[in-house]
């Protein structure tokens, strides 16, 4: 099943996020390789900088998922205000479908 991880970072710390960005990528380059990383990327604010993260996954359940997304670096880094893990439908678009 798939699942999205909507994270949105604590105002002000872009610092926390570029100093853990490259064990972030590492992370996420380690799940694409295994077949879980669906697709990710950054939120950006008005000014084009990253604010938060949506990572789509996929895992076996709703809290294998979480612990996916606990194990991010940016998780570990407490870089996040918000979390939120939903399971999702990828409907329009979808790698399968083409």
């Amino acid at each position: 099943m798939l699942f999205t991880i909507i994270c949105k970072d604590k105002p002000g710390n872009l610092e926390v996020r570029m100093a853990n960005r490259p064990a972030h990528l590492e992370y996420l380059t380690a799940l694409n390789a295994a077949g879980t990383l669906k697709f990710a990327g950054p939120f950006l604010g008005d000014d084009g900088k990253p604010i938060g993260s949506l990572v789509a996954v996929e895992a076996e359940t709703l809290d294998a998922a979480k612990a996916i997304g606990a194990g991010d670096p940016y998780a570990k880094a407490d870089l996040f205000a918000s979390v939120e893990v939903l399971p999702w439908n990828w409907t329009f678009n979808a790698p399968e479908a083409k």
